[in-house]
């Protein structure tokens, strides 16, 4: 049995991770840490975890997708492929050792943050697409739902950047159609961690309400205040998650 106080950790947890999430990723930078330290078995706090940033992705799509920001016929192709990716790359992450990928990724998270600082209209309206729906579908959201099941971190960066780059989407839309994919990878991992029974399910429930009330606020905001307000929470998390990869993977003292 939980304490009201684990509750209380949990809930308020599930909503700021949602709501920062469905602004700008990074949400398991504040979740996964809560979860580790409440249950001592981090396969189970990482399955924990996908199940209440369902809740949230879920949430953040609906959301987006009722206040016009995304259309439902025109991303299911990607939402597929995106799925279908994800499955492959938690194959193949069995098969391959991820570590050199894994000191790539804060490089790479690194460049896309001044990258993104150095060009302030980066995303500020549409522009015309360097790349048609088609392609970007096959080799974007399916390469990128590949990395999201074989590794992870940056996957929202890397899908918003894609977005805004390949289709020519401002800041707002890129973020509302991140997340759709974002919800289609967290299903994919999830369906896997239910098949081997690793998820605290009373931890995720209650994680996940708080995610799927912050990312209902954090979508909402992202309508509203449009790329202005998302810009600067963007580079926020993306900063915070190359920090937190290059410590993990460069200073971390070994086990």
């Amino acid at each position: 049995m939980m304490e009201a106080s684990q509750i209380g950790l949990l809930l308020g947890t599930g909503l700021v991770a949602g709501f920062v999430d469905s602004i700008a990723g990074g949400g398991g930078l504040i979740t996964v840490p809560v979860l580790l330290s409440l249950c001592p078995d981090p396969i189970i706090a990482l399955g924990t975890n996908k199940l209440q940033s369902t809740f949230g992705s879920t949430s953040a799509t609906f959301h987006y997708a009722r206040a016009g920001m995304l259309n439902y016929r025109e991303v299911r192709r990607a939402w597929l492929l995106a799925f279908l990716g994800a499955l492959c790359g938690t194959f193949l992450v069995q098969q391959f050792d991820s570590h050199l990928l894994k000191r790539i990724v804060p490089v790479a998270l690194f460049a896309v943050a001044v990258f993104v600082w150095l060009r302030p209209q980066l995303g500020a309206q549409d522009i015309h697409p360097r790349i048609s729906r088609g392609k970007f579908d096959f080799i974007f959201a399916f390469g990128i739902g590949v990395y999201d099941g074989f590794l992870g971190p940056g996957t929202g960066t890397f899908l918003a950047l894609a977005f805004m780059l390949g289709l020519g989407f401002n800041l707002t839309r890129a973020t509302a159609n991140t997340k759709a994919l974002n919800w289609a990878s967290n299903v994919a991992s999830l369906i896997l961690f239910l098949m081997v029974g690793k998820i605290w399910f009373a931890a995720g429930l209650i994680m996940g309400a708080g995610q799927w009330l912050g990312a209902r606020a954090g979508s909402k905001m992202v309508v509203t205040r449009g790329t202005r307000f998302i810009r600067p929470v963007f580079l926020t998390m993306v900063v915070l998650l190359t920090l937190k990869l290059i410590y993990d993977t460069y200073l971390k003292p070994p086990a």
